[in-house]
């Protein structure tokens, strides 16, 4: 209560009133925290970040990188790094995904937002250039890897795995490496999914980018269209990376020549991804107490599983996932 007492008057100062109304905005899955105030018939978000476990600066140095090159992102009004408050600009409560919910999934809806985000992530991609955030470097993606076994695997099913099994997570994690780090590399939001898009003018209103980096131009698009959050049938997944695709390559950017390797690429990376999502999921459940996450799990898990049984590299690992779960295996598009 203290913290929350210091942060209403903080923003109390910045907007020149008296002590304001706040309500929270929403959360996400690190100690940050959002809250809503409005001063003068205007809405504003503040965060609070304590910074004895998070770092506001990334925060203010990407919604800077970000903003000038003409996507909408907060603009940080004030901040106090020593508290770890910083006033923003309020993009809305609508995400993409309550959006696409409200709507019963409007098609119409769906690729409106779909094909805007693409435009914004290409304005992103087009001004990529390396040292100017972190590399998503091998070392990161290997870290990110290992929490499928530690906290998925161990702590969630309780599984202590053999040496047989353990070498074929192993391979499957260095297969996966070796096509990550061989992609074309961009700056890269790194939580470029329905929970962070909003439904703003312009579209879409971009939230929790501070982690973003330099790293594999797929990873965004594997973010969205394998979202952890809203599941699209694979057809339409294909006609909306193949727009990204076509675009980004008139654009400039650095995409395969061939689609067929760049899917195949996109995939790769979602294996990435779900393997760490499914080790953040079950590490927020376990040690946070957020057992919210568990619910979208499976959804998760059936895109693991479904890249594992379309590449041969990758089958041992679904035999791993099968044999650890006991699960069917689903068929898709083979590139």
């Amino acid at each position: 209560m203290e913290r929350l007492q210091a942060l209403q008057d903080w923003a109390a100062r910045q907007l020149g009133g008296d002590a304001l109304d706040i309500a929270p905005a929403s959360a996400d899955a690190s100690f940050r925290r959002y809250f809503r105030v409005t001063a003068k018939a205007r809405d504003y978000i503040v965060m609070d970040a304590p910074p004895a476990h998070e770092d506001c600066r990334p925060f203010i140095a990407v919604a800077r990188l970000f903003g000038d090159v003409g996507v909408h992102v907060p603009e940080v009004l004030a901040q106090d790094l020593e508290q770890g408050f910083l006033l923003l600009t309020d993009l809305g409560n609508a995400t993409y995904l309550s959006a696409l919910s409200a709507a019963s999934f409007d098609q119409g809806l769906a690729r409106d937002l779909y094909l805007a985000a693409n435009d914004a992530l290409i304005r992103i991609q087009q001004a990529s250039r390396p040292g100017v955030l972190p590399e998503y470097d091998r070392a990161l993606l290997a870290r990110e890897l290992m929490l499928f076994p530690e906290w998925y695997v161990a702590r969630h099913l309780g599984v202590a795995m053999n040496e047989r099994q353990k070498a074929i997570l192993d391979t499957a994690f260095e297969r996966i490496l070796a096509n990550n780090l061989a992609q074309p590399q961009v700056y890269v939001h790194r939580d470029w999914h329905s929970r962070n898009l909003m439904v703003s003018e312009p579209k879409p209103g971009i939230l929790d980018f501070q982690d973003a980096v330099y790293g594999p131009i797929t990873y965004d698009l594997a973010s969205v269209y394998r979202d952890a959050y809203v599941e699209w049938d694979e057809e339409q997944q294909l006609d909306w990376v193949i727009r990204y695709w076509e675009k980004a390559r008139a654009a400039g950017l650095p995409v395969r020549e061939d689609f067929g390797d760049f899917w195949r690429d996109f995939e790769w990376m979602g294996a990435q991804r779900h393997i760490k999502v499914l080790g953040i999921f079950a590490r927020l459940c376990h040690r946070d107490g957020k057992d919210g996450y568990l619910n979208d799990m499976p959804r998760v898990m059936r895109y693991l599983c479904r890249v594992c049984e379309r590449y041969d590299e990758l089958k041992p690992l679904l035999f791993l996932l099968d044999g650890l779960e006991n699960r069917a295996v689903t068929v898709g598009y083979t590139f």
